[in-house]
């Protein structure tokens, strides 16, 4: 194994090991039971579908999952605060971000979920994502087509008249590799 490999999985080890949630509920979710069961399987649909949505560029779908008004923090990415902003907002952001020119795909898995009563509900999970901007790879705009993020989802719940949507989401970084430059620039 090379230096930099053993390096990069000794970075993302300790990464996970600062940011793994510690509370035992948090960490194993509230037990599925048999009056649970259609819940804990719809938010997991949800969680996957705003992921689908997202690389289908499918922004109307994406939206439909949200509340109007969402609580996010992707302060590990971008910097800045946690805010409560609108959920077209949100859509509006990443449809600019994630044109025609960039490919996107999302994978999460390891959902827990904890109820917080029986109409708001909060799932951890983890999850990668991976962008790829051909233009990257050009040397002004460093040399790679790709970059790719691993860390852990908070998705918090609300049922609603329509079923359950999404009203907060949280990403928190453990590793991250490749260009920037792909990560931070729109596709045209």
């Amino acid at each position: 194994m090379t230096l930099k490999l053993t390096t990069m999985i000794a970075t993302a080890a300790v990464a996970l090991a600062v940011t793994a949630p510690v509370n035992a509920e948090t960490t194993a979710g509230t037990p599925i039971t048999a009056e649970t069961l259609v819940d804990h399987a719809e938010m997991i649909r949800i969680a996957d579908a705003i992921d689908a949505a997202v690389d289908a560029k499918d922004w109307p779908l994406a939206r439909s999952l949200f509340t109007d008004e969402i609580r996010v923090d992707f302060t590990s990415l971008t910097g800045g605060e946690p805010a409560t902003i609108p959920a077209d907002g949100l859509i509006s952001g990443w449809s600019s971000n994630l044109t025609a020119e960039k490919t996107s795909f999302h994978l999460r898995g390891n959902h827990r979920i904890t109820f917080e009563g029986d109409d708001e509900a909060m799932m951890v999970s983890h999850g990668y994502a991976w962008n790829r901007l051909d233009r990257g790879a050009l040397p002004e705009n460093g040399g790679e087509a790709l970059w790719e993020v691993w860390g852990t989802y908070e998705h918090s719940f609300v049922r609603t008249e329509e079923g359950w949507r999404v009203d907060g989401m949280s990403f928190f970084a453990t590793a991250e590799r490749g260009n920037t430059f792909v990560r931070n620039t729109p596709g045209s």
